[in-house]
């Protein structure tokens, strides 16, 4: 059951370099698991809309053109990096949710997709299931299925 309210904004990513949740979560594992850390992406952006989104919002992840899973936003803070440069770091609870997947058209960097255009969580007893392929999902969806 989404406990979601449409006080807050969400972010929307793309999640290059995996083609699924598990790989996700195999390399937020592996990245951040071994130093006791939340897991993080750094963005050349700071949303402007900065309090909205601390106000509940999630980062929703993007797999091959569909939505497929979020990790509610814990912070975000202001990161120097090696070349210089201030970024902004979005810090995430280690909680990887699957979500009803949703069809995204592919974009840069990171959007805002507001709570009530949200894909709603998969039920508890799906959280663990493996990626639907996308030509499973699109027939699925076709028939009425999902």
């Amino acid at each position: 059951m989404n406990t979601r309210t449409d006080t807050h904004t969400n972010l929307v990513k793309l999640c290059v370099g995996t083609d699924n949740v598990r790989q996700l979560e195999t390399w937020q594992r592996s990245r951040f698991g071994s130093r006791g850390s939340n897991p993080e992406h750094v963005t050349r952006s700071h949303p402007r809309r900065a309090e909205e989104v601390l106000r509940g919002g999630s980062l929703y992840w993007v797999f091959r053109g569909r939505i497929m899973a979020r990790q509610r936003i814990i912070a975000l803070e202001s990161r120097k990096c090696s070349d210089g440069m201030t970024r902004c770091a979005i810090v995430l609870d280690p909680q990887i949710i699957r979500t009803f997947p949703a069809s995204r058209q592919p974009f840069q960097g990171w959007r805002y997709l507001e709570a009530k255009d949200s894909p709603a969580d998969l039920p508890e007893s799906r959280q663990d299931d493996d990626d639907i392929p996308p030509a499973v999902h699109d027939a699925l969806l076709e028939i009425g299925v999902i």
